[in-house]
């Protein structure tokens, strides 16, 4: 399986986005921002969609949709404005206009496919570095501003005390979050990002506590997910983001189960 350099290049891939998807994610599950991710992978669809229109890489149509929504429904959620609200707003406008851009693009529908479910296993080399700049972009910014991140998601209560910090570190989270959606999109697709950002570190939280050992059992989680599903698809020529979603959704119910086990 390793001779191939397709599948060299896809499980590189696989675990760059699996290691990020993972601490992110776990801030994402303590911040409540499951529902925000699901409705950023419909919005990273639109922003694929019009980079195949103008002739942009995909990627980087996603990234701008991205950035621009989450910033966006940062500035619009208020105590006046209810977010889930707001981001369903936003994500309905985005399915609309992705259909709107694929077809004015008349763009071809392995393309589309890629898009929607992701096309690991065709991610040359020079994707790989991009891939891998990106990740460490994310990382570095998670690795300086852990501290204040970290409260953010855990204990919000205590950084009331400077609004200005509180907002950066915000708009700094959802721009974290926006890129990597971006990032987790070429291994799962636009549609099942929110399987590789929320459900490992979802699972890991019926483990342990504390935030470095749940994001490293959430990191554990989304690599097994990843390289079994990987391996899976190399064996049956069925698609990765099933199996990658399958496996994920069965730590999440075997989680759930123990928990309630020995609750």
């Amino acid at each position: 399986m390793f001779e191939y350099s397709f599948m060299q290049n896809a499980f590189m891939a696989g675990t760059v986005v699996s290691i990020v998807a993972a601490v992110v994610g776990t801030f994402v599950v303590a911040r409540n921002y499951a529902f925000l991710t699901h409705s950023l992978s419909e919005i990273g669809f639109a922003g694929a969609a019009f980079g195949f229109w103008i002739g942009w890489p995909p990627l980087l149509g996603m990234m701008a949709a991205t950035f621009l929504s989450s910033l966006s429904i940062g500035a619009l959620d208020s105590r006046y404005t209810k977010r889930d609200n707001v981001t369903s707003a936003v994500s309905a406008l985005a399915i609309g206009l992705g259909i709107l851009f694929l077809a004015l693009g008349h763009t071809a529908t392995s393309a589309a496919t890629g898009i929607l479910f992701g096309s690991v296993l065709g991610i040359s080399h020079f994707d790989l570095l991009v891939l891998l700049a990106l990740a460490l972009v994310v990382l570095l910014v998670m690795l300086v501003d852990y501290r204040p991140l970290r409260q953010l998601a855990f204990d919000e209560a205590g950084i009331y005390r400077d609004s200005w910090s509180v907002r950066i570190t915000k708009y700094l989270f959802l721009a974290v979050i926006a890129l990597t959606v971006s990032i987790s999109a070429q291994l799962v697709g636009s549609l099942l990002i929110f399987v590789l950002i929320t459900l490992p570190a979802a699972s890991a939280k019926y483990w342990v506590t504390g935030v470095a050992r749940l994001m490293g059992v959430a990191v554990a989680f989304a690599l097994f997910g990843t390289w079994m599903g990987l391996t899976l698809a190399y064996l049956t020529n069925l698609p990765t983001s099933f199996f990658i979603a399958t496996i994920e959704v069965v730590i999440y119910l075997l989680s759930l189960w123990s928990f309630r086990q020995r609750a």
